[in-house]
């Protein structure tokens, strides 16, 4: 596997972690990735609540959570007021039921900041992965000067690309959260 396939690897490992991260931001609607990725003590592990019960959307509005054990109804409300998420569960007993209320504008704006903040983040993972692929290509002297420079201009492409392709998830997401 050549220097450049890893460089292509990596980049499209951190795209699919930053359009992974864009999910637990909030659009106009319910969303399960809103508390999917929760986290609740359970037997002592910290377990993601999509990995305890079922999550589902009812009339676009509304997340139904529903455990796979009755006992962890208290836990997941715990940690879903814990997570600070701005969302409110109502304890029906068996299960959790979540109204997600339309988002303000002032709410609006603090989300494309963060999705901008993110992207940035994004970014700078792609540049570093840039840089060490460029040190690593440096330093190998076996390689000739000619192709060492064609290697460079390739890792470099990949990371203009992977950059156009941040900006372009960003700019969707923020078409999303403006929407009403």
């Amino acid at each position: 596997m050549s220097e450049y396939d890893i460089v292509k690897e990596r980049m499209a490992l951190s795209l699919a972690s930053f359009e992974q991260s864009l999910t637990q931001i909030r659009t106009s609607g319910a969303n399960p990735n809103l508390v999917s990725n929760i986290e609740i003590d359970y037997y002592g592990m910290a377990t993601p609540i999509n990995q305890i019960s079922s999550i589902s959307v009812v009339e676009g509005k509304q997340i139904l959570i529903k455990p796979y054990e009755m006992k962890c109804v208290k836990d997941i409300e715990k940690a879903i007021f814990a997570a600070n998420i701005g969302l409110t569960p109502q304890n029906e007993g068996t299960q959790l039921r979540i109204v997600v209320p339309p988002l303000t504008e002032e709410r609006r704006k603090e989300y494309t900041v963060k999705v901008k903040n993110m992207a940035e983040e994004a970014k700078v993972a792609v540049r570093n992965i840039r840089r060490d692929a460029n040190d690593n290509v440096k330093k190998d002297k076996t390689i000739p000067e000619d192709v060492q420079k064609d290697m460079l201009e390739k890792i470099q492409k990949a990371t203009d690309e992977s950059i156009k392709e941040i900006d372009a998830i960003a700019a969707k997401k923020n078409k999303e959260i403006m929407t009403i």
